[in-house]
């Protein structure tokens, strides 16, 4: 059988030691792959002047898909996001992030089930930015008072919101396709369309005109303050949600917390030729090296990377090994033990063990 040519980004702080696991679990369920790994993040940056050099998108380029683990975001100052550049760079317009329960995971709720199709590429994450008080920045604020006689105060700083029509139609195709797909039944759009009426408003109306064209699933919109009180009173009544890229960021962490955390929160970034997957949660640099942090997103975001290959029997197989060892209790990490200071947690390499051994079973 011909291996799948999977690019292997390992990352830093905690990364290394996730991706080893992860790299480990996909291998036990016997599907034939040719790792390609590239190193990318802080460490790459003091060596080759930049968290991302052009080798690690040109293997992802050649492969088509790739596995991520965490890499540290600077805040504030220096490259913006390693995790942003990749998905604007390769187009991967689509972020879905499923949010689902595990039994034994500590969470005021059960029986999660939700999926948050976010879009990639525009909004307040494009990237458009003006620094306070640059020459550039006074001219727009000129141009902007210009054309909206809105008055904007001199020593703003200022991010540009774009919302194209192409960009909404081809998000919302790609959560009913994927509701297709995987036989879910609902979409809702979430959006802020009663106050920014030319963006979220563009965003709600061609999402209402695609959605005409799937009349076999379900659909409704949310105004996103409301959508956030929703999830908590009543996540039952939702399955994917589809939303401008900033509510997608929030939506998303605010999913994983109904299911007990990041640390069970896979992710998948897909467009029409690459593919990437990887955790939700970021590097945690002060665990490097203790062998401790939780690998299962990691290792859940390679169960997506198995169904986006059609190694669904393999998927389904990883996933259930999880969910086993998380259940019993007996081989997970700190986070998972219903008291965290229980001595008997074992170490992220020891927990992957464990899943190997439920694989090598089943």
């Amino acid at each position: 059988m011909k291996a799948y040519h999977v690019t292997l980004i390992p990352g830093d702080g905690v990364g290394p030691s996730l991706a080893e696991v992860a790299q480990a679990c996909i291998n036990a369920t016997g599907v034939p792959i040719a790792w390609e790994i590239q190193n990318a993040g802080t460490d790459v940056m003091e060596k080759e002047g930049t968290p991302l050099p052009d080798r690690v998108i040109q293997s992802i380029r050649g492969n088509k898909v790739a596995l991520k683990a965490p890499i540290t975001t600077p805040i504030g100052t220096g490259f913006r996001s390693v995790n942003v550049a990749l998905r604007q760079v390769l187009d991967l317009y689509a972020c879905v992030r499923p949010c689902k329960s595990y039994a034994g995971v500590r969470s005021r709720y059960q029986d999660i089930d939700l999926v948050v199709v976010r879009e990639n590429t525009e909004d307040l994450y494009a990237g458009i930015e003006f620094r306070k008080q640059e020459p550039e920045t006074r001219e727009l604020i000129q141009q902007i008072e210009k054309f909206t006689s809105k008055k904007i105060r001199a020593d703003s700083g200022i991010s540009i919101k774009p919302i194209s029509v192409y960009g909404t139609e081809r998000i919302v195709r790609f959560a009913f396709e994927y509701a297709r797909k995987y036989k879910r039944k609902k979409i809702t759009a979430v959006h802020k369309a009663n106050i920014m009426k030319m963006t979220d408003g563009l965003f709600l109306e061609v999402a209402r005109e695609t959605a005409k064209k799937y009349p076999d699933i379900e659909f409704e919109d949310r105004i996103v303050d409301n959508m956030t009180m929703q999830l908590v009173q009543h996540p039952e009544k939702y399955d994917v949600m589809v939303t401008p890229n900033l509510y997608g960021d929030v939506i998303s962490d605010l999913c994983a917390g109904l299911v007990g955390g990041l640390g069970v929160a896979p992710g998948a970034n897909i467009g029409d030729q690459y593919a990437l997957f990887e955790a939700t949660h970021g590097s945690a640099p002060k665990y490097k090296g203790l062998n401790k942090v939780n690998p299962c997103a990691v290792i859940l975001s390679g169960v997506l990377m198995l169904r986006h290959l059609n190694e669904n029997g393999a998927a389904d197989r990883l996933e259930k090994a999880v969910a086993e060892v998380i259940r019993e209790g007996k081989y997970v990490t700190y986070d998972l033990k219903p008291d965290r200071n229980d001595p008997s947690a074992v170490g992220t390499r020891e927990m992957g063990d464990a899943i190997i051994s439920k694989l090598r079973k089943s």
